[in-house]
């Protein structure tokens, strides 16, 4: 997009360097903020056709969607595309960064990234917290089967066939929880692993109800039952592949 100042952006969780630079003068012009983007919008818009951007990251996109909410061109690059040179490396701090961010986007050289709208982000939070809650049971489930593994226990019952039963079945819990042992500390231990799985377990129950929820709706149907489609994916599956992966190819649905 056609512009006239550059302005680049660092961006932490309490505050923002900002350097503007104007490509055809040389001039550059520095400033530190606090996270108020309507402060940040107003220095911004000072300068002659501004445009800004900053580093993909842990602060998101939020910055960006207030600062084009206030009528700043914002762009957020993607920080693995960016080829610092050694000096830079070497020489690393916020007003530095700043500048860097400024030249590239005047030079043409930022890969933008997507920035998703509010809801597609919301979408995005909703498919990790589910990520999350799978990685809290196999943890849970692991610390549990490890402490009655040190106490000598592990689960070998079988089926009629000689098949071993699997773990975290009702067999498997029936088996546990008569395993209560003796001495109190360890029963204390006991009881807070078993705990933590069960809990785990009603998290990750809760989130898959949620998300096929979200999946059913107008927003999500139609992606969610397309990638259904496929072998091998289900509803939940294909609604974390949707929310991840977003949906900017067109601007109309013809």
């Amino acid at each position: 997009m056609t512009h006239v100042t550059s302005t680049g952006l660092d961006v932490h969780a309490r505050s923002v360097a900002a350097c503007a630079f104007d490509p055809f003068t040389g001039e550059a012009a520095r400033r530190s903020f606090g996270t108020d983007a309507g402060e940040i919008a107003a220095w911004i818009k000072g300068f002659e056709e501004p445009r800004a951007v900053y580093e993909s990251g842990p602060t998101g996109f939020a910055l960006c969607r207030a600062l084009r909410a206030l009528g700043v061109d914002c762009a957020v690059g993607a920080v693995s595309r960016m080829q610092k040179p050694a000096a830079e490396r070497r020489r690393k701090n916020d007003r530095r960064d700043a500048a860097f961010l400024a030249r590239l986007l005047a030079t043409r050289n930022v890969v933008e990234v997507w920035v998703p709208p509010a809801g597609a982000e919301a979408a995005r939070d909703l498919s990790r917290a589910l990520d999350d809650a799978r990685e809290d049971l196999q943890r849970a489930r692991q610390r549990l089967s490890k402490f009655l593994l040190r106490r000598g226990h592990v689960f070998d019952e079988t089926v009629a066939l000689g098949r071993r039963r699997g773990a975290w079945t009702r067999a498997f819990w029936r088996w546990a929880e008569g395993l209560g042992p003796a001495e109190p500390a360890a029963a204390s231990a006991f009881d807070h692993y078993v705990t933590c799985v069960r809990c785990a377990e009603s998290d990750k129950r809760a989130l898959e109800r949620r998300v096929l929820a979200e999946a059913r709706s107008e927003r999500w149907a139609g992606v969610v039952g397309a990638l259904s489609c496929i072998k091998g994916i289900d509803a939940v599956t294909a609604f974390c592949l949707a929310a991840e992966a977003g949906c900017f190819r067109f601007t109309s649905p013809t």
